[in-house]
């Protein structure tokens, strides 16, 4: 086996401020053609119409120099702000896609509020083989990534399949193109609440008891575990106004809405025990009276139509705004005859029982990835 050279991170990966790709407007559309990026979950914040200052020296890493997230970028953009570094490598020793995989198994400490490439990554030793063998490992890396993303596009593709079938069957749900009759909201509801921040806040958080949702756990149609908080019974007790039952629809109640990813408005339904969960005070809880379809309404509220309404009608800020108790109550409900939402609803639930055994595929391509990633670092793909 031929030897892999340590050698800095730094040596290797050569930065640029960003300071001149920065967007001077943030009144994004998606018409427009340029990506706005951060090295964060969102990624693309948005499109721009901007022609100058576009980094287009292709590909790069770009290096969130706080929280020292990373992404790949393989096209043109610009950038929300100067808190990232775009890394570019030396080609006659090094390979953009084997580095980027590598980084993603660097483990350091970013808890403390600094900026981490210069200080710290730049200064990490890697092991660096001939240039032969990182595209190899990059390409074998590549095959199992590429088939995880394959999968991700057919969940996205049966997310589409959904939502055209709710078009062709009911049409603009906010226009309401096929003249439905329409109620708001609170006509189909017996509570609609907004959650409850605990006295304390997150000091009465405890490892085991009732489930505290917030909103970084509510997603579109998805409730995300990860992270989930919990509080004690007494806790819990406290605040039983905004305790959930089975069914129940949550939706965040603040955010940006500049975003192609907004946090303002998601909504996804609680399919759990009675008053065994609770939300907190940056979530509403929607419920709903006996005999309407929830996943109906539900559909509906997280529809691409209805989330430019949200936009429409929420108040606050550019940057962050917030949907009123008001707000929700009168949004505005299309109440086509019940045996057809069921038929759609009976369609959905097919589809979706495909997207499940998707996502269980996903999970093992997403193991077999990571199983060849910690390998590859090893020598072991070599």
């Amino acid at each position: 086996m031929i030897e892999w050279t340590p050698t800095r991170l730094g040596n290797v990966l050569k930065y640029e401020q960003p300071t001149k790709y920065i967007v001077a407007s943030t009144q994004y559309k998606d018409s427009y053609s340029t990506p706005v990026l951060t090295a964060g979950q969102s990624f693309i914040l948005g499109h721009t119409n901007e022609e100058n200052n576009i980094f287009s020296e292709v590909p790069v890493i770009i290096f969130d120099d706080f929280t020292t997230a990373i992404k790949y970028v393989d096209f043109p953009f610009k950038v929300k702000s100067s808190a990232m570094k775009i890394l570019k490598n030396n080609k006659e020793v090094s390979d953009i896609r084997f580095l980027f995989y590598l980084m993603k198994t660097l483990k350091t400490d970013s808890e403390r509020h600094k900026r981490y490439w210069i200080s710290t990554y730049a200064e990490l030793k890697i092991p660096l083989p001939p240039l032969d063998q990182q595209k190899k490992i990059a390409a074998i890396l590549d095959a199992a990534d590429a088939y995880r993303q394959k999968t991700k596009a057919l969940i996205t593709k049966y997310e589409e399949l959904t939502q055209s079938l709710f078009l062709d069957m009911f049409g603009d749900p906010v226009e309401n193109t096929k003249g439905w009759k329409v109620k708001d909201l609170k006509d189909l509801t017996s509570k609609i609440h907004s959650g409850n921040t605990p006295k304390g806040g997150s000091k009465v958080y405890v490892n085991e008891g009732i489930t505290f949702f917030r909103s970084q756990n509510v997603w579109k149609n998805n409730i995300v575990l990860d992270g989930v908080a919990y509080i004690d019974d007494a806790t819990h007790k406290s605040m039983m106004k905004s305790s959930l039952r089975h069914k129940d629809i949550l939706m965040t109640k603040t955010g940006r809405i500049n975003t192609e990813n907004s946090s303002l408005g998601r909504a996804a339904m609680y399919l759990g025990a009675d008053d065994r969960a609770n939300v907190n005070g940056h979530v509403y809880l929607i419920r709903l009276n006996e005999g309407v379809n929830n996943e109906f309404v539900l559909h509906i509220l997280t529809s691409k139509e209805y989330r430019g309404h949200i936009r429409s009608v929420c108040v606050g800020g550019i940057d962050k705004r917030q949907l009123n108790k008001g707000h929700i109550e009168d949004f505005p409900i299309i109440s086509p005859p019940k045996e057809i939402q069921e038929k759609f609803i009976e369609n959905l639930l097919i589809i979706r029982d495909h997207k499940d055994k998707l996502k269980l595929s996903l999970a093992q391509s997403e193991d077999l990835f990571n199983s060849l990633l910690q390998r590859a670092f090893k020598g072991e793909l070599s």
